[in-house]
């Protein structure tokens, strides 16, 4: 069977592949334990999963939730297929769930919403979006799953008090005014929460994603140097958390309309300009005697 697998995000916690599977063997596999935590979501085709002597059938209207250590062997009786997989260590598992990394067993149906979240994640991966972007989908994505899933732990680990929700986002905000290249797990670990939950109550909050605010916020930053005259992009993108000079050209292109380039020229101060000179002052008369001096 050949399995060609692309990498679309790779992190200590976190691990996104496009998975095709192409002319599998009929019949069933040998039974091996499932290394990782993981979310099997298919796109195209139908395979069958034995797990812990179970039988399901898997295929696009659902996601195999994979438990580290369960028994499972598959067969393809209809061929080839294709899916997304989504791994997440243990750590994180446990956030999503309330800080019990056991995962339960069971099968989620996806939803229509899921559907799009998935295939969304996948779309911005081939796009070039950042990972910032792409781990925050990701673990919106399994924690929809898993809510499913176990409803009762993963609420029993979202902050429940408007007051505490406020606080998390407002911390975050200020963790990310002072540096605006913090990275999703960071920006959870300054606010005092998980990442998921953070990005739950953010959106909530302020009406769009971490993401979506980081760049707005990046930008604005960077259209502030520009205005300023900066002329080192490379070292600006390196300083405001984009990945290279090509990323932050993107982003503020796309969020402000023009390239940093044509931004600076038209922003920033006039190249070449000569400074400005006070005109002479006009010659006066010699003041009267008793005048008093005026004023500088």
């Amino acid at each position: 069977m050949a399995v060609e697998r692309e990498c679309l995000l790779s992190g200590d916690d976190l691990y996104v592949a496009d998975v095709s599977c192409q002319d599998p063997p009929r019949g069933w596999t040998e039974v091996r334990p499932a290394p990782v935590f993981g979310l099997v979501m298919v796109r195209r085709g139908m395979f069958r999963g034995r797990i812990d002597g179970v039988e399901q059938v898997l295929d696009p209207a659902c996601v195999y939730v994979e438990r580290i250590g369960a028994e499972q062997q598959f067969d393809h009786p209809c061929g080839g297929d294709r899916y997304t997989e989504l791994v997440l260590s243990e750590p994180r598992t446990a956030e999503l769930l309330g800080g019990d990394p056991e995962v339960p067993q069971g099968l989620v149906f996806t939803t229509p919403r899921m559907a799009v979240a998935h295939r969304l994640l996948t779309a911005r991966a081939r796009d070039g979006a950042d990972s910032f972007e792409l781990a925050e989908r990701a673990l919106a994505l399994a924690g929809e799953v898993l809510s499913a899933l176990a409803p009762a732990r993963v609420t029993s680990g979202r902050p429940v008090r408007d007051a505490a929700r406020h606080r998390l986002v407002e911390a975050a905000r200020a963790a990310l005014a002072a540096d605006p290249g913090l990275g999703l797990e960071r920006l959870g670990q300054a606010a005092g929460c998980s990442p998921y939950h953070l990005s739950r109550i953010f959106r909530a909050a302020t009406g769009e994603g971490i993401a979506a605010y980081r760049n707005r916020l990046r930008v604005t930053l960077a259209l502030e140097r520009l205005t300023e005259g900066e002329t080192r992009l490379a070292l600006l993108a390196q300083e405001l958390g984009f990945s290279d000079q090509a990323h932050l050209t993107r982003v503020v292109h796309r969020t402000a309309g023009l390239p940093p380039g044509r931004l600076r020229t038209l922003l920033g101060p006039a190249a070449g300009a000569a400074p400005a000179t006070r005109a002479a002052p006009a010659t006066r008369a010699a003041p009267a005697s008793g005048a008093t001096r005026e004023r500088a």
